[in-house]
């Protein structure tokens, strides 16, 4: 509670401050873990990396908003192919007259 203080957020913190955001600190830990550890079976690896948390907060629309500014050591990048770089589908009738 003192921190709060010294931080001039507010000249009064109510008693029950910390409380409150003790458990919005654990509500996001253990969201984060959560959507992370079911990556895990997937990739057969039975803890979290910093891979997995990275994953799981860039895929989650919420968390990648409020976490969008936040770098995570070793977690690398979302796989991600311009649509320009990728091959051209043919139609079929392209494939059909191009044989006849």
């Amino acid at each position: 509670m003192g921190r709060m203080e010294w931080g001039k957020y507010a000249e009064r913190v109510g008693a029950g401050a910390p409380v409150y955001l003790a458990a919005v600190l654990e509500y996001l830990c253990a969201e984060v873990l959560e959507l992370a550890g079911k990556r895990c079976p997937r990739q057969q690896e039975d803890q979290d990396r910093p891979r997995q948390v990275q994953l799981a907060i860039r895929n989650d629309e919420e968390l990648s908003k409020l976490l969008g500014s936040v770098t995570i050591a070793n977690g690398g990048v979302l796989p991600n192919i311009h649509s320009v770089l990728l091959p051209k589908k043919s139609s079929k009738k392209e494939t059909d007259s191009a044989s006849v």
